[in-house]
């Protein structure tokens, strides 16, 4: 059975300065989640959001909220996520010592879980929490900045994932983050991503272009 593919759109990309137009714009485009990278400066170099841009966008949009948590600590946050109006909330797998309690904890507040991984990070990595989380989200890049390369070993992690996902027989989002555009995404879609987290490839040339870039999208698969 086909699995819908999604779009996620990385609002790292938007005009901060109207992003209330922005979320509205993305979402009358034909999106599926928006997308907001939570970066602390030091599990990545670099600072992004917080919950407060979560509260301010949560009621311009009805589309699932995916916060892409690459914080650490990252446990004593995850309620004001929450409250704030998180759908999905994913941490990553290097992050802390504590995996299983991070996806527990995400799921105690009526959340959807993802678990994310870096580069460097195997697809092992979650084989002891497969069942426990929503969405499996594989780094095509280093994370912390916008605007680099597709890293494309990642292809294989995306490939061996999918085989573990396949095999539980259960609807996990397989998600990938870093460079998607209409130049790669047809191969993580072959490799068996199915959520596709698209920033530049959305955003570029403003408002009025956004519908055309995600209909491109949608067509290079």
């Amino acid at each position: 059975m086909a699995r819908p593919i999604l779009i996620s759109a990385s609002i790292l990309s938007a005009d901060f300065a109207r992003m209330g137009d922005e979320i509205r714009a993305v979402d009358q485009a034909g999106v599926d989640w928006i997308h907001i990278d939570v970066m602390d400066g030091h599990f990545v170099p670099n600072i992004t959001l917080g919950p407060q841009m979560v509260r301010a966008i949560r009621p311009h949009t009805t589309k699932t909220l995916d916060i892409h948590l690459m914080i650490a600590p990252v446990d004593r946050y995850l309620e004001a996520f929450a409250e704030a109006g998180a759908d999905l909330m994913t941490v990553h797998a290097e992050a802390g010592p504590h995996l299983h309690r991070s996806i527990q904890a995400v799921k105690g507040l009526g959340k959807k879980a993802g678990v994310a991984l870096n580069p460097a990070t195997p697809a092992e990595a979650v084989d002891y929490i497969i069942d426990d989380v929503d969405v499996i989200m594989v780094m095509s890049v280093n994370p912390g900045f916008g605007g680099q390369k597709f890293i494309d070993s990642q292809l294989r992690k995306i490939e061996a994932l999918r085989k573990r996902i396949d095999a539980t027989g259960r609807d996990i989002g397989l998600e990938v983050d870093g460079a998607i555009g209409t130049e790669n995404i047809a191969k993580a879609i072959a490799a068996g991503a199915n959520v596709l987290v698209a920033g530049t490839a959305t955003f570029k040339g403003g408002p009025d272009h956004y519908a055309a870039n995600v209909a491109a999208l949608r067509e290079a698969r």
